[in-house]
């Protein structure tokens, strides 16, 4: 019951916070980058290490502007994330523009659905909620259940605001098919972890062997989607773009392990050219081949 409570009452604060304007939230984001960077340095070293091993040809000053810059941004998409359960939809259209929308229209006209395949990367909070802005078709989107259930709750509400169905990893598969025959556009994490007993495969991702989930290969391959990579730009302090670049028109013909190290290699080239939007604080190396080759 104190849980309940006090999960409610974070809930009240949190929307609370979210009315105040841009202007306000940024002031925000300044003091908490002062305050996680510099104060309490919230998992610099899990940054400093994953940079050093994704670059190791850079030199140590060039690691340190991605990683102030990275804890820049980090401390933006707090407050945006925090903003995105009350911003109105014409306020998000003008934040999160689409740049070809009518790619949809072009594989739903022959008869096509869409995977997209996207990263930790951006704004990716504020991105799954213009993703139902997209088209009147079914819009799914995958997630990784929180251990609050309450705060999970209340957040996929926010996200599925604008259309979109959430949909957690353990129900991705039944709820893909059984929506097969009709056009749709399912979005999933192409860089998330897989838990230890999930590991299957590795492949190479930012200069070192990388555990990652074959779901995204598994549904297009069993639906014969088309694989687009879901590709965010961030223009200027809370204003992005995004796309879909197709990646894989024809899954089935695809070899084994083809498609995923497709997408993973398409957002590594993203990392490359801008790193300090992606998810550094994230401890995406806990596992090792070695430990699964025995």
């Amino acid at each position: 019951m104190l849980k309940k409570a006090g999960g409610n009452v974070g809930i009240f604060f949190w929307y609370l916070f979210s009315l105040l304007p841009f202007w306000f939230l940024y002031l925000v984001s300044d003091l908490l980058y002062l305050i996680m960077y510099h104060l309490i340095k919230y998992r610099v070293k899990v940054v400093r290490e994953n940079l050093q091993n994704a670059f190791p040809q850079k030199t140590v000053s060039e690691r340190l502007k991605i990683e102030r810059e990275y804890f820049r941004y980090m401390a933006d998409l707090l407050v945006e994330t925090f903003k995105m359960i009350s911003i109105s939809e014409k306020e998000l259209r003008r934040r999160m523009r689409m740049l070809n929308p009518e790619i949809v229209e072009h594989y739903f006209k022959q008869g096509r659905s869409i995977i997209a395949a996207a990263g930790h990367y951006g704004n990716w909070e504020m991105s799954a909620l213009a993703f139902g802005l997209l088209t009147p078709n079914k819009t799914i989107i995958v997630y990784k259940p929180l251990n609050n259930p309450i705060f999970d709750n209340f957040l996929n509400k926010q996200r599925a605001r604008f259309g979109s169905t959430m949909v957690s990893m353990k129900q991705t598969l039944r709820t893909v098919l059984s929506v097969k025959n009709e056009r749709t556009i399912t979005a999933l994490a192409s860089d998330q972890t897989p838990g230890i007993n999930e590991v299957n495969y590795f492949t190479s991702f930012l200069n070192q062997p990388t555990a990652v989930f074959l779901g995204i290969e598994k549904l297009a391959k069993m639906t014969d989607a088309v694989v687009v990579f879901y590709r965010i730009e961030r223009i200027r302090r809370g204003y992005y773009t995004f796309q879909f670049i197709p990646l894989i028109e024809h899954p089935k013909e695809t070899a084994e392990y083809e498609i995923t190290n497709t997408h993973v290699g398409y957002l590594e080239r993203q990392i490359n050219e801008t790193p300090q939007y992606w998810l550094w604080s994230h401890k995406r190396w806990k596992f090792k081949p070695e430990n699964f080759n025995k």
